[in-house]
This record gives C-alpha cells, structure tokens and sequence, in this order.
C-alpha cells in the first residue's frame, strides 16, 4: 500500500517475520507485559474451519488501557468506534505475514480529537513494531 493511500484509509501495515500465530502470540506477550488488556483474540480461520470453509491464516488481537481510552471516549463518545486499538495479522497466497492497525493519528483526525489525546493511543506502536520484528 502507498503512504497516500494509508494516509486516506487510516490503515497502516507491517512486514512480520514470523507466522500469523506466531505474531499474534508476541504481540499479545508484548501487551501483557506492558499492562494492556486483551480483550479479545479472534483466529478468522479456526471460525472458517468450524463453519466448514478455509481460509489462510488470520488472526485479530483487540486490545487497550481503558485509562488511556475512556478519556478519548468522553471527549467523543463516537471513538468508541474505533477503540478499543484493534491488530489484524494475515499470511497471504505467498506466504507473507503482515500485521495492520488504524493510526493513531488517523483516530484522532477522524473523530475531531486534539493532538495531546495521541499518547494515549500511539504508545502500542513500537509494541506492533516488535513484534513483527526477528
């Protein structure tokens, strides 16, 4: 994707170097270890397979600090939306894992939000970061 059209769509993506299942697992290792709660962890393929479809490997973490995003909320409820910070992790036909989230200051953007609420929402970034890292 081209930094225009992440720009335009808000989302941002990452090369990872580790499988889908692997990824999501440091991901969520890295949030725990920072305090973050997990709210959900969703596998899109285990679902398919219960259903009887296939599908390659997909997996969403949905996640965050509800001190760091209520205050989001009060300012526009409408954020709500958007939080809690979500992390899409995919392989695609060849192989390729890629994590994708919502940037930060796209939230902000969208919602009307003043720039001094980004630190509560753009801290997990490096938490994404290194995860898909070696």
């Amino acid at each position: 994707m081209n930094t225009a059209t992440a720009a335009e769509s808000g989302v941002v993506r990452i090369d990872s170097h580790h499988s889908v299942a692997q990824t999501a697992e440091r991901l969520e290792a890295l949030l725990k270890e920072r305090g973050i709660q997990i709210f959900a962890h969703l596998d899109f393929a285990a679902d398919a397979a219960r259903a009887g479809l296939t599908m390659r490997p997909e997996q969403m973490l949905i996640f965050g600090n509800p001190k760091a995003g209520t205050p989001l909320m009060q300012a526009e409820p409408v954020v709500g939306l958007d939080l809690p910070l979500k992390a899409l992790i995919w392989e695609d036909a060849n192989g390729h894992v890629t994590i994708a989230y919502n940037d930060p200051q796209y939230i902000l953007r969208r919602h009307g939000l003043p720039a001094t609420f980004s630190a509560n929402i753009a801290g997990v970034i490096p938490l994404l970061q290194r995860a898909a890292q070696e």
